[in-house]
C-alpha cells in the first residue's frame, strides 16, 4: 500500500512538475508576443523583398518547365528561410537571449508541418516529372498549394502572437484557394508567367505590406 501510494504522489508530482512547465511557456509566449511583433517587421520586409525580387527575376528569365520553376521557387524560399533564421539570431544575441528558447522551439515546430508537406509535394512532382511517369496533381495547383500550406503555418505559428499575423495567414490561404480556382478554368493565359506573378504578389508583395504595417503600427505606439 505504501509502495502504491508513493507511486501515486510522484505520478501527480510529476504531471504538477509538466503543467507548471507548460504553464510557464505559455505565459513566456504571451509576454513576448510585443517583442515577437517588433522582431517581425524586418524579416517580414527582408523575406518580401526576396519574394518580390525573385518574382522579376523568374519574369525576365522566362522559364518554360515545371521543374525549373519548382526548383527555383524552392531555392528562394531556402534563401527566405536561411536570412529569417540570421535575422531572428541577430536579433537574440541583441536582446542577450538564448536563440533555441522554449518559445522559439514552440513556433518552430509549429511552422514545420505545413512547410514539410509542402516541400515534399513538390519533391513528389519532380520525382515524378524526372521518372516520366506523369504528374501526381496537375502542376498549376502548385503554387495555390503552396500558399494554403503556408497560411496554416502562419496560423499555427502566431497562435500567441498579435491577431494581424494570424490574418495573414488566412490571407494567404484565401489567395491559396483562389488560384487553384482560376487554375482549374481554362484560361488562355501562360501558366509559368501567371504563377510567377501570383507567387511574386503573395510571398513577395503580401509580406512587403504586412512589414510595413507591422513597422508603422510600432511607431505609433512608441509614441503614444
Amino acid at each position: 500500500m505504501l509502495d502504491e501510494a508513493g507511486f501515486v504522489i510522484q505520478s501527480e508530482r510529476m504531471q504538477s512538475d509538466w503543467a507548471a512547465e507548460n504553464l510557464q511557456v505559455i505565459r513566456t509566449l504571451m509576454e513576448r508576443s510585443a517583442l515577437y511583433r517588433r522582431a517581425l517587421a524586418p524579416i517580414m520586409l527582408t523575406v518580401g523583398v526576396i519574394g518580390s525580387l525573385a518574382g522579376f527575376a523568374a519574369f525576365y528569365l522566362e522559364s518554360r518547365s515545371v521543374p525549373t520553376f519548382i526548383v527555383f521557387w524552392l531555392v528562394t524560399g531556402g534563401v527566405a528561410l536561411g536570412t529569417s533564421f540570421l535575422l531572428v539570431r541577430r536579433q537574440s544575441m541583441r536582446e542577450g537571449e538564448p536563440f533555441w528558447s522554449p518559445p522559439t522551439r514552440r513556433v518552430a515546430l509549429a511552422l514545420a508541418p505545413p512547410l514539410v508537406v509542402g516541400f515534399l509535394l513538390a519533391v513528389l512532382v519532380l520525382v515524378s516529372s524526372f521518372a516520366e511517369r506523369g504528374w501526381p496533381f496537375e502542376p498549376k495547383a502548385l503554387p495555390g498549394l503552396w500558399m494554403i500550406l503556408y497560411g496554416c503555418a502562419i496560423c499555427s505559428a502566431g497562435f500567441f502572437m498579435a491577431r494581424g499575423i494570424r490574418f495573414l495567414g488566412l490571407l494567404f490561404s484565401l489567395c491559396g484557394l483562389l488560384s487553384i480556382s482560376l487554375g482549374s478554368l481554362d484560361l488562355d493565359f501562360p501558366t509559368l508567367l501567371v504563377a510567377n506573378i501570383c507567387m511574386a504578389a503573395t510571398f513577395g508583395g503580401l509580406h512587403v505590406a504586412y512589414g510595413v504595417y507591422l513597422y508603422f503600427t510600432e511607431k505609433k505606439k512608441i509614441a503614444a
